[in-house]
């Protein structure tokens, strides 16, 4: 038996508020952004921080659902259906260190192919101001896909920029020859939303 107070212990000295790790589908994501969207209104932040928080955990978990090039298959009742799930992990808490700066930092692996691609999109987005960014989210509403692989333009890098109060973070750590593991890390202050 694992001593869960041991694990407590760790959560509440990092101030994690939602940690999940593994397979993401569409009603597990609902079901964690409603328990988001709890902790959100419980901790009485303005309307404003609240809605990005909740904003880019979303498009974070989204991403993985979506673009994760880890796969589980699963048996989907009623008909037995065997679907591909998206395997990943989600972290949402403050920061030890300022208790108004919420955070939220995702991993998954993606193909080695796309990391040049997602590093240079991530580094561009990290150039452009508030204004800026808005412009060419709607740009890019307009336009085609600039990925093979996107199912969206790139819209949920872009949203995820709009509310990040600081540049994004992110890393990417070789898993094998086809594979990488890709961290993204937002922070969110009531200052700068």
């Amino acid at each position: 038996m694992l001593d869960m107070s041991e694990y407590t212990g760790v959560l509440e000295k990092l101030n994690i508020k939602v940690i999940y790790n593994g397979p993401m589908w569409d009603d597990g994501i609902k079901g964690l952004a409603e328990m988001v969207r709890t902790h959100l209104m419980h901790d009485q932040l303005s309307g404003n921080m609240s809605k990005a928080i909740f904003s880019v955990f979303v498009e974070q978990v989204t991403n993985i659902l979506m673009y994760s090039a880890e796969k589980e298959k699963y048996t989907q009742p009623p008909e037995n259906k065997v679907v591909d799930v998206s395997i990943g992990t989600v972290i949402m808490g403050n920061k030890t260190d300022k208790r108004d700066t919420f955070f939220v930092q995702t991993k998954n692996a993606v193909k080695n192919e796309n990391v040049v691609f997602l590093s240079e999109k991530i580094d561009h987005l990290n150039t452009m101001d508030k204004s800026q960014l808005r412009q060419f989210y709607k740009e890019k509403m307009r336009c085609e896909n600039d990925s093979p692989d996107s199912q969206g333009a790139g819209l949920g890098l872009i949203e995820i920029a709009r509310r990040a109060t600081a540049p994004i973070s992110y890393s990417f750590e070789p898993i094998s020859e086809n594979l990488s593991s890709f961290t993204l890390y937002v922070e969110i202050t009531q200052e700068g939303v």
